[in-house]
């Protein structure tokens, strides 16, 4: 096969992949395959257990011929793994090849399977930029659930300090006295555990407004908004790549004003040339 053979038979697989019909076509094998996975769990008949073991190995080769045409599409090994979604995607189809006999490895083939489902995130753009402004959004998250983490301990030692002896199932110790806290963030029957104090402090209710206020009202919204700006500037990259959207709209005008711009620095420098030239020849 000679290069423009070559040349031809990668760009049917490269119009393969990028065909709409073809990508929904995935979608709904993806889906399937998560049903045929659900269905494993349920005590059925062993005529239907048969068919869902050939539907598994139906779908197990079609996956895997997908990803044969996506990496003849791409052309090179390098080209293809460069990118983190195929590997990814790789690496969930090469794991489910395992075998489902009765081995060591029967158990994480079939865990490879369930996490066939997690596909749909690098088939689907938008479910990309989600997981991508998840985990840009991490390490500032990181620092806010640090800080949140000091808070928990402060009132968690104060907590067990203080109420211990109330009931020592909640604040017996800072550990069991965190978990108290867990719970009263989370809002799961925490008035109970504040009336329970209240009837030995009554002013102990500041306490407990307080951590809630804290924690729940400041840190949650902190959180929110460091996931919705990372979102923002994800949406706003992947509109510039794609060329779609506002912010591609926005970019697009910026790149023609400076090329105006540049242009019209040109001009004035051979205008200003041009009166030079025509000033020395007057003089």
């Amino acid at each position: 096969m000679d290069s423009l053979d070559a040349t031809r038979l990668q760009a049917r697989f490269i119009a393969l992949r990028e065909n709409k019909l073809f990508e929904t076509f995935v979608i709904g094998v993806i889906i399937f395959s998560a049903l045929v996975i659900g269905a494993k769990t349920y005590d059925l008949p062993p005529l239907a257990q048969n068919l869902i073991e050939v539907l598994d190995l139906g779908i197990t080769l079609f996956f895997l011929v997908e990803i044969i045409i996506r990496f003849l599409a791409e052309g090179s090994i390098r080209r293809f793994f460069r990118k983190g979604w195929n590997l990814f995607d790789f690496v969930i189809v090469a794991a489910s090849l395992m075998p489902l006999q009765e081995s060591e490895t029967a158990l994480l083939g079939r865990l490879f399977r369930v996490f066939r489902v997690l596909r749909l995130v690098s088939i689907i753009p938008e479910l990309r930029v989600l997981i991508a402004a998840f985990l840009r959004a991490l390490p500032r998250m990181g620092y806010v659930s640090l800080l949140m983490f000091i808070i928990f301990y402060i009132y968690a030692a104060a907590g067990s300090f203080f109420f211990a002896h109330i009931n020592p199932e909640l604040w017996d110790n800072i550990t069991i006295a965190m978990l108290t806290l867990f719970r009263v963030a989370t809002f799961e029957d925490w008035t109970d555990v504040m009336y329970e104090t209240m009837a030995v402090y009554p002013s102990s209710w500041l306490f407990y407004v307080s951590f809630i206020f804290i924690v729940a009202f400041v840190f949650l919204n902190m959180m929110i908004g460091i996931v919705l700006e990372t979102l923002q500037r994800e949406h706003e990259k992947f509109s510039m790549e794609t060329g779609e959207g506002e912010a591609a709209e926005v970019h697009a005008i910026d790149n023609r004003t400076r090329e105006m711009e540049q242009r019209l620095e040109r001009m004035e420098e051979k205008i200003d040339r041009l009166i030079r030239v025509q000033a020395g020849r007057k003089g």
